[in-house]
């Protein structure tokens, strides 16, 4: 009796991969447990805080579980693309940290509070232009915080984010645009711009 011969299975990681874009929830775990400790290895070796470190790895999971539709098994395996994100995770949390230091060490070193203290009207507009910049779409907030904070110019923060230099000057357009209009919305002084949200540099 002749056996009949089947076909060679899939991959165990692409098999995994498709459940995974696929929204089950096992293969999320199962991914977690596979890929895991290589995201958490990824962002010790950067991050100095193991505890920054284990969140950055949640997040990723959760990003990745979040957007698991954009996973294309064309262009990469699944853990390389975990591992993409985790690295714009870890990104985000050295930005983070490193506007956390500037306002510690900003707040160090105001002066105690005197009858001729800081003009109202300077703290109220970098309030204003914190709370503006939160509204913004996740891109353009990037852009503009990379301008106005970390003080880039269009062509570093095209440097910076792997972001082409046209996209990066329509998203700070685009951005600068959409705060315009709340403040025209708001009743906010037109006073001049803060630093580093000149229109073009």
């Amino acid at each position: 009796m002749t056996a009949v011969r089947q076909g060679p299975e899939p991959p165990v990681d692409d098999e995994l991969a498709a459940r995974f874009r696929a929204g089950d929830e096992t293969a999320l775990r199962e991914a977690y447990d596979r890929y895991g400790r290589a995201v958490l290895h990824l962002a010790t070796s950067t991050l100095a805080n193991r505890s920054d470190a284990e969140d950055v790895t949640q997040a990723t999971f959760v990003a990745a579980w979040l957007g698991r539709e954009t996973f294309d098994p064309g262009k990469g395996s699944l853990v390389g693309w975990l591992l993409g994100i985790g690295r714009r995770k870890v990104i985000d949390r050295i930005r983070a940290a490193a506007r956390e230091t500037r306002v510690v060490e900003t707040v160090k070193q105001l002066p105690e509070p005197v009858a001729t203290g800081p003009d109202p009207d300077t703290v109220v507009d970098r309030l204003v232009v914190a709370d503006e910049l939160a509204r913004l779409p996740d891109e353009q907030r990037r852009m503009l915080e990379l301008a106005f904070y970390d003080d880039l110019t269009h062509q570093q923060i095209a440097t910076v984010t792997g972001v082409p230099l046209g996209t990066v000057k329509s998203h700070i357009r685009r951005g600068m645009q959409s705060l315009k209009r709340r403040w025209e919305v708001d009743g906010a002084a037109p006073g001049p711009r803060p630093a580093g949200l000149s229109g073009a540099r």
